[in-house]
């Protein structure tokens, strides 16, 4: 007998030996039913026509009935396979693409909540690609691909987002799964870049409090298999507000001029303005058609228009900004410009992706290097004015907060790194200093606490606008009004003074309470020795600080501002550099209650419980000497006199 036969006999007898076993089974069962069945004779009733006929005296008597065998065993209902329904093309896919989940999701994607958010998105659709038709890279796939090799329309770097190739020869189904997953990656990255940007900005800076909310990657991946236009889809993740989309047009518009075309502006004399007699030079027409002050095209005088144009140019370009056309001015104009310029645009790009996706229907808008101040409602501007941010070492910071009241004629409560850093050493030369100067002072348990009672000369002036933050710095007027005709005007300890204090209040009150008819009038009518404060909400009016060095005016000209925080430099390093998963920010704890208190009169609150941020990163400290919770200054406040030495 042959192998192949011996495979054949023992295969049969394996089929056949269940069913031997089953029919000795019944037999016996029948057999005891049979033996369970009473006697003819030993009944008491007659016998029935269709009685069973009794068993044979050569019979051997029975035992005990045999039980019933069990039920044999139901074997487990098999689920429904869910790649059945799949075309075999993408079913061998979809099988790949399991295994890849599987083992090497880790290497793929980069973090759990993206990885749980791919897995489960892959499995509520069967494994089905979805970049792929029958095997075939589809329509979804191509338009994806052509958006994320378009990303530097955003100031995207393509490079990061890796688009595969579905169609090269001899390509198997492993390498195809991978390319599925890796495209949906790049997507993901993408939509996390474009909406919250490309590094957490606490990389570069401790002086910032924004959201910067990254889509939930669940979302995105829904969105992109749900949507007719992907591109479309992908777009709105993009900042919507209009400065953004202001920039991302210039941009492109940027990209589009090419400075060979560009006439150069020839050497010469320096040119300065001066009213009663204009300069003249052959060079100012083209400088008027560079810097679009085109009145008269033919006009050589060297007039104000020109002058404060050049001034700007300076001061965006790190300058001197003295608004004549000297060598260095001339030497800039004839620069790469656009290079440097597109950089600064996409820095801020970059920042303008941390702030909320919506900024209010009611908000104020500062941009801390153009030292202004918007009220923005409705989506227009309703009023601006000129502001005093922070000095380099004292930086304003960048955040996103509501305004909650308004607080006329406030006190002035000295913070303790002042009280003891400064006043005290002052004290103890001259006990009669700081009584001089509209100070009090009062002892307590808690020590030693300084104040200054509402009035003119009060370091916060006679209003002083709160937005509670952790940074403790809020909005306020100044009795310092001269350093509003500064062109640079970074004078503070990182509050910002307001140019018109009593408007802005009115702009203010009128959103929130339209049926109150605020006026300026009404607001100083109300300047006086008793601290009150005016609540805002429920109204909704965010105050968003913010670093625009490059923004689109009114008329459609890009405006570039110097770089004073160095932030631009700092911004553009880490998009070089930094690349990193945006988790939820954490949530910092409020300091509404300990900062501003809700609401007071008396104006009276001892600080020395007050926690102290200090560290900021480029050298400042707001727990630093002459840093004021309240917006008190070291320019801003009283100081002893000059010949009191302390430092």
């Amino acid at each position: 007998m042959t192998g192949l036969d011996r495979v054949a006999a023992i295969t049969a007898f394996a089929l056949l030996l269940p069913l031997s076993t089953a029919a000795q089974e019944t037999a016996t069962i029948d057999s005891g039913k049979l033996a369970a069945v009473p006697s003819a004779a030993s009944s008491a009733e007659p016998p029935q026509a269709e009685a069973p006929t009794p068993p044979s005296s050569s019979q051997a008597p029975t035992a005990d009935p045999v039980p019933a065998a069990k039920e044999p065993a139901v074997a487990p209902e098999q689920k429904p396979d869910p790649l059945a329904a799949l075309d075999p093309a993408d079913r061998v896919i979809a099988e790949k693409i399991r295994d890849l989940l599987a083992t090497k999701s880790d290497r793929i994607f980069a973090g759990k909540m993206e990885r749980a958010a791919v897995e489960a998105f892959y499995q509520n659709r069967n494994l089905a690609p979805l970049w792929l038709d029958k095997g075939i890279e589809n329509a979804r796939a191509k338009a994806v691909i052509a958006r994320l090799r378009n990303a530097d329309a955003d100031g995207l770097e393509p490079s990061d987002y890796k688009t595969p190739n579905f169609a090269p020869p001899g390509q198997g189904p492993d390498a195809i799964a991978e390319a599925e997953l890796r495209l949906t990656q790049s997507v993901l990255t993408y939509a996390r870049h474009v909406q919250a940007g490309r590094f957490p900005y606490s990389r570069m800076s401790r002086n910032i409090e924004l959201p910067q909310a990254p889509p939930e990657p669940a979302d995105v991946l829904k969105r992109v298999a749900d949507a007719t236009d992907v591109a479309k889809a992908l777009d709105e993740f993009t900042p919507q507000n209009e400065p953004y989309r202001k920039l991302k047009a210039m941009l492109a518009q940027m990209r589009g001029k090419s400075d060979s075309s560009r006439s150069e502006i020839s050497d010469g004399p320096v040119l300065s303005y001066n009213r009663r007699n204009p300069m003249e030079d052959p060079r100012v027409p083209l400088l008027r058609e560079r810097f679009n002050v085109s009145d008269e095209p033919s006009d050589l005088r060297y007039d104000a228009r020109l002058a404060d144009a050049v001034k700007k140019f300076q001061q965006g370009n790190d300058l001197p900004a003295t608004g004549n056309l000297d060598a260095r001015t001339l030497r800039e104009l004839n620069g790469p410009t656009h290079d440097r310029q597109i950089d600064v645009i996409i820095a801020n790009m970059e920042r303008w992706r941390w702030y909320p996706r919506d900024l209010g229907k009611a908000h104020v808008l500062v941009n801390e290097p153009d030292f202004s101040l918007k009220v923005m409602h409705d989506g227009a501007q309703v009023w601006t004015t000129r502001i005093v941010i922070g000095k380099p070492s004292m930086q304003t910071p960048l955040l996103s907060e509501t305004m909650k009241s308004v607080t006329i004629n406030p006190t002035w409560n000295v913070p303790p790194s002042i009280v003891h850093n400064e006043y005290l050493p002052a004290l103890a030369q001259d006990p009669t200093v700081l009584s001089r100067m509209g100070l009090r002072v009062s002892y307590g348990s808690g020590g030693v606490h300084i104040s200054m009672p509402p009035g003119d000369k009060n370091a916060l002036g006679r209003l002083r606008f709160n937005f509670p933050n952790r940074f403790l710095v809020d909005q306020h007027d100044t009795p310092d009004k001269h350093l509003f005709a500064h062109d640079v005007r970074a004078e503070s300890h990182g509050c910002m003074r307001v140019q018109d204090p009593a408007k802005y209040a009115e702009v203010l009150f009128n959103i929130a309470h339209p049926d109150e008819h605020w006026t300026a009038e009404k607001v100083t009518g109300m300047f006086g020795r008793s601290e009150q404060d005016v609540a805002l909400q429920p109204a909704q009016i965010w105050v968003h600080l913010t670093y625009q060095t490059a923004f689109v005016d009114e008329a459609g000209k890009l405006q570039i501002r110097r770089d004073v925080y160095n932030l631009d430099s700092r911004t553009l390093a880490a998009i070089k550099t930094e690349r990193g998963i945006i988790e939820p920010g954490s949530e910092h704890k409020r300091e509404q209650e300990i900062a501003y208190g809700s609401p007071r009169r008396s104006g009276r609150h001892s600080f020395f419980s007050r926690p102290v941020f200090s560290g900021t990163p480029y050298g400042g400290s707001y727990g630093r000497p002459y840093a004021a919770p309240f917006g008190g200054s070291y320019y801003a406040r009283p100081r002893p006199p000059r010949a009191v030495y302390y430092r």
